[in-house]
């Protein structure tokens, strides 16, 4: 097995794992784009719309508003990071979410892979920040898709009821300039703060995945050794929003 890469880059497209670009087109072992029900998922998103700019707006959406982001919800188990598997869940976070928008586009024809990056997190739970014990989200994940001969990035993870719910700006997406998170909320105060980019894979990194989360949420795993925490993340960040 080779060894989890955690370096950290400056900029966003480091190839992590020799992909090349035909991998960005076919099913991966957890982007499984060739899955029936990631099929039928992508093409009710998209109905009658051709046009690639389109499609992937209309999924994006479908993905962000269709499944709700849970960060306590997705135990660190290989299987739970099939994009499949999410999407029957309805509900995931940032990385099987972003895994999920990939597998459409593939099923659509059109070419994606998944990236990641470190952000400093100013609007979360206290729960989740003390289970966590930091509030860098090591490895965010996002989508890359390729658009007009350029890789665009998507992040369909807070769906819009959330970030009602949280004070947040929708995060929307034109399929023509980057969908990354915003620097303020809707009062002005920090939200999301881009550290470092992780590079870019054709499919979710898991193994990787699970030694930077070992690594760097030590009190998490000697706590529960990568189980799901337990609670309505939308409910208690609602409340605490309300009270600041």
């Amino acid at each position: 097995m080779t060894a989890p890469d955690l370096r950290t880059f400056e900029t966003d497209d480091t190839v992590m794992d020799g992909a090349t670009f035909t991998d960005y087109q076919r099913p991966g072992a957890l982007i499984d784009s060739d899955h029936p029900a990631i099929v039928t998922f992508a093409r009710q998103a998209v109905g009658a719309a051709t046009d690639p700019v389109d499609v992937a707006v209309r999924l994006y959406f479908a993905v962000r508003d269709g499944l709700r982001y849970d960060p306590y919800g997705t135990p660190l188990r290989r299987d739970a990071y099939v994009a499949s598997t999410c999407l029957q869940a309805r509900h995931g976070y940032c990385i099987n979410k972003a895994g999920v928008m990939a597998a459409g586009c593939r099923a659509l024809g059109i070419p994606a892979r998944v990236g990641y990056a470190d952000v400093r997190n100013h609007m979360t739970t206290k729960r989740l920040s003390e289970w966590m014990g930091s509030d860098i989200f090591y490895f965010h994940g996002y989508t890359d898709v390729w658009l007009e001969g350029r890789w665009l990035k998507a992040t369909p993870a807070f769906n819009k009821e959330l970030t009602d719910k949280f004070r947040l700006k929708p995060l929307d997406w034109d399929g023509r300039t980057d969908s990354i998170y915003h620097p303020f909320d809707l009062e002005g105060r920090r939200h999301m703060e881009y550290l470092a980019y992780r590079g870019v894979y054709a499919d979710i990194p898991f193994d990787t995945l699970a030694a930077a989360f070992r690594q760097y949420y030590p009190k998490m795993y000697r706590a529960d050794g990568g189980a799901a925490l337990r609670g309505d993340f939308a409910a208690e960040g609602a409340a605490e929003s309300a009270s600041h």
